[in-house]
């Protein structure tokens, strides 16, 4: 019951701190001192006290879409161990539930964008189902890497078994590693795929989704992408550091100390690496299906 209980609180309350690492992070890099790292606790809180602006164009569809967007990736995040704990949700099977989750989110973030009737919009939900073909398959090799490896079809058990990958692993563990890492940075829209600090039309694919959101329903938005970055994230790092000890309150600070290390990498990546045009997004995508088929292909040889 304390391991839920903790588990829940670190889902609902520590993902807007890792965009907070990371602007440190960035901003470190530029020689500035950056926004506080609570910053988008602030942000979220005064958007909740906001109004809400909407376009008579729009539907009830344009309402719901954020509200149960957030209820799929906090839905996803019960299904994911947080250190060796086993998740709060978990049965055979539940891989398959984790993915569709976020394909349900995809599908309700590009439809609230559609029922704006903006040609704007349009184009980034698009943009954003187009890349999805490339992401999407993806993270099922690398779910079927890891199944391989762990001989289970439960996503607690996938996951916490790469502790015991033998050496004939690691090369598809590396390969779905670097895969899963380009998929964690499009579909949470950072550098090198697209900017949330920015919004030309030439790159925007997720920014462009939400303009028409204001108020709590654009705070429910923000806080839903920081989420969805910790979810993913701590499913890379299972992959990325499987050695955490088996002491429940150790266990606890190795995993925020592995999400906080996670945000620094991604940070030092978007300051290090500029936007990629967009042309070139697909070839990236494709380079992360590509490793996580090869690793997929090498633990089957």
């Amino acid at each position: 019951m304390a391991s839920t209980t903790i588990h829940v609180l670190l889902l609902l309350l520590m993902p807007p701190l890792l965009l907070g690492v990371i602007n440190k992070t960035k901003a470190f890099f530029g020689g500035r001192v950056g926004p506080p790292l609570l910053q988008l606790y602030y942000d979220i809180l005064k958007l909740m006290r906001k109004g809400i602006v909407l376009s008579d164009t729009t539907t009830w569809i344009f309402i719901a879409g954020p509200i149960i967007t957030l209820a799929a990736v906090v839905a996803a995040g019960l299904l994911v161990p947080f250190g060796q704990i086993q998740a709060p949700i978990t049965f055979t099977g539940d891989l398959i539930l984790f993915a569709y989750l976020f394909g349900l989110a995809r599908f309700l973030t590009t439809t609230a964008a559609l029922d704006t009737g903006s040609s704007f919009e349009g184009m980034g939900a698009a943009r954003e189902v187009t890349f999805a073909c490339f992401s999407e398959p993806a993270v099922f090799f690398a779910f079927l890497v890891l199944a391989k490896v762990s001989g289970s079809l439960t996503l607690s058990d996938m996951l916490r078994a790469s502790v015991d990958a033998s050496v004939m692993g690691s090369a598809p563990l590396i390969l779905i590693a670097i895969g899963l890492f380009v998929v964690l940075l499009a579909e949470n829209c950072r550098i090198p795929v697209d900017d949330p600090n920015t919004h030309l039309e030439l790159t925007m694919i997720h920014e462009v989704m939400v303009l028409d959101h204001s108020g709590p329903l654009l705070g429910v938005i923000l806080y839903t992408a920081s989420l969805k970055l910790f979810v993913l994230g701590a499913v890379l790092l299972h992959v990325l550091t499987p050695s955490y000890l088996s002491t429940d309150w150790l266990d606890w600070p190795l995993f925020v100390a592995g999400m906080l290390g996670l945000a620094v990498a991604v940070g030092i990546v978007e300051s290090v690496m500029a936007r990629l045009q967009m042309r070139h997004v697909p070839y990236l995508l494709v380079f992360a299906l590509i490793s996580c088929g090869f690793g997929f292909l090498l633990l089957i040889r």
